[in-house]
């Protein structure tokens, strides 16, 4: 059995104060003892603003005992866990006056040092002679607030990136195909295309609220028009485990996807009635972190070539994905049909459900 502690004489003077002051203020003192909102008096006559009473909400609120409370000077809860500048802040409040119209934002921490957000509103009291006798505190919890202000913030800032990379990644592709053409037609039906292909992924990813995406959905979603998942399944063969991606990583890989296969529609295996693609991926252990390895193999199609030059599709796919996600790609055209090998960083969302 523990040993009660005996009580210091400032906390027996600080528990007598509280007695006289529910004495004085009876239905007061009765309706801040049962609101929810954190309160507390100080001593105004006293050095330091010693605290004479704090309601059930703040020890609630600030995680310390009533007689940890009492006696103690205001600012001695906030001296080594707020900045110094807000402690002189609230100093100041103490010091002046009068009413005070604005409201002091503290980033405070309660007794277990978890962070604790509030609102604080200071307000003299005064004696019938007009002598201020106490201060009377509040105290308006406004963690949630902060907290999802930061996450607004934060979702800004990555918004604003995101958009970037997005009008990057238009730019382009329109001048990359007004370079190639100068037929007005080829133009628009280029850029619609690649734009189209550009919508689905963020339509997917506004599905999944831009937490990332399931690589297996990314690959249903850009080939749907190429009948991945309609009549011309059977020509596309998919193997992997499904792995989920970070929305950079998808954008990239779906604007790529779209590439390879406009290729296969036009020049290769799916040019004609018996070829095929099988996409297949891994993640690899590597001891630099692990990899992403996806391959895009075509068969049964025309017999390939070598193209002569580097198209649009290869600088747009070699762009994405070597430039923006630090990979590398590899495009190889054996006559049995194009191979293309994609290497990039798996970072720590692309985990294999």
């Amino acid at each position: 059995m523990s040993e009660v502690q005996p009580k210091s004489e400032k906390q027996e003077d600080a528990e007598a104060a509280v007695d006289d002051f529910r004495k004085d203020l009876g239905p007061f003192v009765v309706a801040a003892e049962t609101t929810r909102m954190a309160m507390l008096f100080t001593d105004a006559k006293a050095p330091g603003n010693p605290i004479v009473y704090a309601n059930d909400s703040f020890l609630k609120l600030t995680g310390y005992d009533r007689n940890e409370a009492l006696g103690q000077s205001f600012n001695s809860l906030l001296e080594q866990r707020v900045d110094p500048e807000v402690v002189e802040k609230v100093k100041s409040q103490f010091e002046k006056c009068e009413n005070h119209d604005n409201d002091l934002d503290i980033d405070y921490y309660r007794k277990d040092g978890s962070t604790l957000f509030v609102s604080v509103f200071i307000s003299p009291v005064w004696d019938e002679s007009g002598e201020i006798v106490q201060h009377f505190v509040s105290f308006m919890d406004i963690t949630k607030h902060k907290e999802a202000q930061s996450k607004s913030e934060m979702f800004i800032d990555e918004l604003n990136h995101r958009v970037k990379n997005t009008l990057a990644t238009v730019q382009a592709i329109v001048w990359q195909s007004f370079k190639k053409s100068s037929d007005t037609q080829i133009v628009r039906e280029s850029i619609d295309s690649r734009l189209f292909a550009l919508s689905r992924s963020h339509d997917l990813l506004t599905r999944e609220h831009w937490n990332g995406v399931s690589f297996r959905d990314l690959v249903n979603e850009v080939l749907e028009p190429f009948g991945v998942a309609g009549d011309g399944a059977a020509r596309f063969i998919i193997a992997g485990r499904n792995v989920r991606i970070s929305p950079q990583t998808a954008l990239a890989l779906g604007v790529a996807l779209n590439e390879l296969a406009t290729n296969a529609l036009k020049y290769g295996a799916l040019s004609n009635e018996a070829g095929c693609v099988l996409i297949e991926w891994a993640v690899a252990p590597m001891p630099a972190g692990n990899r992403l390895i996806i391959r895009w193999q075509e068969k049964d199609g025309p017999t390939v070539a070598p193209p002569s030059r580097k198209g649009f599709g290869s600088q747009v796919i070699e762009r994405g994905l070597c430039h923006e996600l630090a990979g590398t790609v590899h495009l190889d055209f054996p006559k049995e049909g194009a191979v293309c090998t994609i290497d990039i960083p798996a970072s720590e969302r692309a985990h294999v459900e």
